[in-house]
């Protein structure tokens, strides 16, 4: 590159014989003297070495030669300025290339050097030639470094040393020298060039910002060297990374033709602090709506903060995607929080504890346990000033006061920081747990959360999280949770894949293993779909845990096509203030259909859909279950229902529109539906037939009505003449209701095909 030839930058000052009068006996500013009025110079037009020339006779301790005239110092341009000079006469000076450099507005900038090495001449007659590279950046080779202020100087040379001595000097030379400096000058801009020192300490923000608007499509190279940034820093065209750059949480640096983290990390060369400033820009930049990581894996060795690395936002709500990477915890910095104290729970005020003994040392986000304390209660905020902590969710059984552990996991990714997240996605990343820590936990509160295509691997104590409802509309599809606790016995286990305490959660096509629980889902609307989750062992007889918790009695949820392997469904109210039946829908709105439930080695009265009501007076009132296949090996199982009355039973003569019928069942002894359909024989005649449903209504249920009793075989009287009476029907007979009768005008005997049912419709 040259400027005085592609873009027509005059550089060359004009040779002695033009005149005088441009060359200053000062600093070469406007009004500095000049040599056509100077008594010790003369310009000499018959040089035999030079033609034209300068004489001029030594007369101060510096003596100096400035042309007047502004040679301008382009950004990325480098200048060499030559001179050749000889002693006639006197005593032997030193010479030197001086400058002085300008900025705008015609104010000298200060604090650069402004001369080059100095050459003491030592014979009379000699020509000797000296020169000095100027220019913007530190590089080797560059005498003068001016940075990024300078944009012209007054050019010219020193004579120091001894006075007296008469000196010619030939015309002073000017001329671009960028090319020795640039690798390829069509494709790099150097941000040395505007000058950025990279240094460590030197702001360098404004001599990146001046490299990304000269660079006008080419790469900018950031060269050796530690370049710290303290603003906010943009490129739009490509960048390339050989040294590193430092900046605070507060300054964004935004690559938007490299917007990748490789990219990040090279310009960090840290991974989680590339990672932290990648995931800040992709929330500070309209023109990206993913953040690629490349592949490439993210050690961690402390839980990342997600809101204190966009310290400028507390809330987002414009859909961003992660994708494409792996996430893996180091280090020993992941230990639990433990704090224990005293605190007060009223159901009148359900998500509040109140009275918070040490409230300031209670961790946001921390696991709530206590007497009456149900499953995923968490901390969502606190007031430190009240004294009062406010809860996920309510608490079934703790009025009262009594001591709370709260727990603060570590994960590797906590969003819990954001007030609020809409519409942020997670694509094909692994998280690699290590047993070390939890993965992730969402935002205090927003929509459409989504995990697709993703591993969660080895969590020590959960997968995702929700201490809010960061969770309403969440997606998880197409991803594995893959347990830590393999080798602990079923009941043993403590991890637990997820929860959500909002509603419209879609679970669909994952795979989990050995969780204590693959999901609590805490909110109605729920669709379960396509799952496989697993959490069997090798124990025979073992017990076996939920796999999903549905903790709300109107759920009005679908879970269908899953496989259920070695688990079981259970449907609870233990999120409810005041447990016993009010008001309320009830245990209702439930469908599950379609799917796969097998177990082995397990207990026999293991069941794979369970009811815990915890509160007096509830039944079910709208439950589907059609199309399943149940199926036990390495020995039987009672039944695929029960309730667990551990705190209270369901009420038999209030369930209503239940519908459990066309499943299959294999290794079940005693198979139920609703309605039922059971054959009877009566063999003596009798007026009063009394029907006994052989524990094969759901649930041991009550008989509700009979539906139909149709004549099978003839029915005779007691003078074996065969008669065509009709029925009547009386339901709700026996201690427990599971019989009824049916009552004819005369003692017959027959038999019958009975349709009965243990509900309301």
């Amino acid at each position: 590159m040259n400027k005085a030839v592609t873009d027509g930058v005059l550089l060359m000052p004009p040779p002695f014989a033009n005149g005088l009068d441009v060359w200053s006996r000062g600093d070469g500013t406007p009004g500095s003297d000049t040599y056509a009025t100077a008594s010790n110079a003369a310009f000499v037009p018959a040089d035999q070495d030079f033609g034209g020339c300068l004489e001029i006779q030594k007369g101060a301790s510096t003596t100096r030669v400035r042309y007047m005239g502004e040679t301008p110092l382009l950004p990325g341009c480098y200048l060499r300025v030559t001179a050749r000079l000889k002693v006639l006469s006197g005593a032997l000076p030193s010479v030197r290339i001086a400058a002085w450099p300008g900025g705008a507005g015609g104010v000298n900038v200060s604090g650069v050097r402004t001369t080059g090495p100095s050459v003491t001449l030592t014979n009379y007659g000699e020509v000797v030639e000296v020169s000095a590279i100027v220019g913007a950046g530190e590089r080797n080779g560059v005498d003068m470094v001016w940075g990024g202020s300078a944009i012209y100087g007054h050019f010219g040379l020193d004579l120091t040393g001894p006075n007296g001595g008469v000196v010619r000097i030939d015309d002073i030379v000017i001329e671009d020298v960028t090319s020795v400096f640039l690798r390829d000058m069509l494709a790099l801009v150097d941000v040395r060039d505007f000058g950025a020192v990279g240094d460590g300490s030197t702001d360098d923000s404004a001599a990146f910002d001046a490299a990304a608007v000269a660079a006008n499509g080419r790469t900018v190279l950031v060269p050796n060297g530690v370049f710290r940034l303290d603003s906010d820093v943009t490129f739009d065209t490509p960048v390339k990374f050989e040294g590193r750059v430092t900046m605070p949480a507060t300054a964004v640096l935004q690559l938007r033709r490299n917007f990748d983290l490789p990219t990040y990390i090279e310009a960090f060369e840290d991974e989680t602090e590339a990672f932290k400033k990648a995931f800040q820009a992709l929330l500070n930049n309209s023109d990206h709506e993913s953040l690629d990581m490349g592949g490439r894996k993210v050690t961690v060795t402390e839980q990342i903060d997600m809101q204190a690395a966009t310290p400028e936002r507390t809330s987002y709500a414009t859909r961003r995607v992660i994708r494409n990477g792996q996430f893996e915890a180091s280090g020993n910095n992941w230990d639990t929080d433990v704090v224990t104290s005293q605190a007060t729970y009223d159901p009148s005020n359900a998500t509040r504890l109140t009275g918070v003994v040490n409230v300031a040392n209670v961790p946001v986000g921390a696991l709530v346990g206590g007497v009456g304390v149900g499953r995923e209660v968490y901390v969502r905020s606190k007031n430190v000033a009240q004294q009062e902590v406010t809860l996920n969710v309510p608490l079934h059984d703790a009025a009262g006061t009594q001591n709370f552990t709260f727990q603060r996991f570590k994960y590797l990714l906590d969003f819990s920081g954001y007030s609020n997240l809409d519409k942020f996605a997670l694509d094909g990343i692994e998280f690699q747990c290590n047993n070390r820590c939890s993965a992730i936990m969402l935002a205090d509160s927003g929509k459409t959360f989504t995990l697709e295509d993703c591993y969660i691997t080895r969590p020590k104590d959960r997968g995702i999280t929700s201490k809010g409802t960061g969770c309403q509309g969440m997606l998880i599809d197409r991803s594995q949770f893959l347990s830590s606790e393999d080798a602990l016995e079923a009941q043993d286990r403590v991890s637990i894949a997820l929860n959500a305490n909002s509603n419209d959660v879609k679970l669909r096509n994952n795979r989990s293993t050995r969780f204590r629980h693959f999901a609590l889902l805490g909110g109605s609307n729920n669709l379960v779909i396509g799952n496989h989750f697993f959490q069997g062992d090798t124990v025979a007889d073992g017990l076996r845990t939920a796999g999903i918790i549905i903790a709300k009695t109107h759920t009005s949820s679908v879970i269908s096509g899953n496989y259920v392997d070695n688990c079981f469904l259970e449907w609870t109210n233990e999120h409810d203030p005041a447990p016993e039946f009010n008001t309320e829908f009830s245990f209702s709105a439930f469908s599950i259909t379609d799917n796969v439930f097998l177990s082995g080695d397990v207990a026999p009265w293991f069941s794979y859909i369970v009811i815990k009501p915890h509160g007096v007076g509830h039944f079910v009132s709208g439950l589907t279950v059609t199309g399943n296949k149940f199926r036990s090996i390495n020995g039987k199982i009672d039944r695929v229902e029960r309730i667990d009355t551990s705190f209270a039973d369901l009420d038999p003569t209030r369930h209503k529109a239940i519908l459990f019928d066309g499943n299959s069942f294999h290794n079940v002894s005693e198979p139920v539906s609703n309605p039922l359909r059971l054959d009877y024989t009566q063999t003596t005649a009798s007026s009063v037939w009394t029907i006994d449903t052989g524990r094969q209504l759901p649930f041991l249920g009550r008989v509700a009505s009979v539906e139909s009793a149709i004549i099978i075989d003839r029915l005779r009287n007691e003078a074996d003449v065969e008669v065509y009476p009709a029925p009547g029907a009386e339901s709700g007979v026996g201690s427990n209701g599971d019989q009824f009768r049916l009552r004819w005008a005369a003692p017959v005997r027959g038999s019958v095909r009975a349709t009965v049912r243990m509900d309301d419709l």
